[in-house]
């Protein structure tokens, strides 16, 4: 991994496996600020990479730090500072798209409400914002936790196939959206693919291979 900025989030000697199936052992890595492609084959670690990452499953090994704050010592602290959402969540399906951004104020003080009309407009999401998150298409929820990403202000931000299930045009949209943050040096994005996407800008690459 090559590293060109500033380091956000630095994981050292992380180990993690499922039983039968190791996946990390002592594996260190310095984030730093801009977008960080992790890539990498099926049943690679992706998934559970981002996951470890954001404190949502716990490592049997290793140290994770962003800032001066470490997981293991402040847990709560430390995730305050991590926008992740698994994709696949069905936690949130009771809520409306605008429900759930006024919700998330509580986890992130810098959640800002007025890039919400840029970012629900262009991910085509404004005539769904009063629809409850079941009714939603797969590639509709995921604007949802795109345009909470965006809007959240973490200084980690953990996104997994991010461009799945979406039309050419929010495509198009996120590719900008990234590109335009990337240039933020006190912030972190990490997004999990099979491959490298295209006309993003790329600070570090993560590569699990195939």
């Amino acid at each position: 991994m090559k590293q060109t900025q500033t380091t956000v989030l630095q994981a050292t000697n992380l180990t993690f496996h499922y039983p039968g199936q190791e996946l990390f052992n002592n594996w260190s890595a310095a984030i730093p600020a801009g977008v960080t492609l992790v890539r990498g084959g099926d049943g690679r670690g992706k998934s559970s990479l981002l996951r470890l990452l954001a404190g949502d499953m716990a490592a049997q090994g290793g140290r994770l730090e962003i800032g001066g704050v470490r997981l293991d010592e402040q847990p709560d602290a430390y995730r305050r500072q991590v926008f992740w959402m698994d994709p696949r969540s069905e936690a949130f399906d009771q809520m409306t798209a605008r429900e759930y951004f006024a919700s998330l104020h509580a986890a992130y003080p810098g959640f800002d409400d007025a890039l919400l009309p840029a970012l629900t407009e262009g991910l085509s999401l404004t005539p769904h914002l009063d629809k409850k998150l079941y009714m939603l298409s797969t590639g509709s929820k995921r604007k949802v936790w795109l345009a909470a990403a965006f809007a959240a202000g973490a200084t980690v931000n953990l996104l997994d196939d991010a461009f799945a299930g979406l039309d050419k045009a929010s495509i198009n949209f996120v590719v900008k959206m990234l590109n335009q943050v990337a240039g933020d040096p006190a912030r972190a994005w990490v997004i999990a693919l099979y491959e490298a996407p295209e006309g993003v800008e790329l600070a570090a690459t993560v590569d699990l291979e195939d």
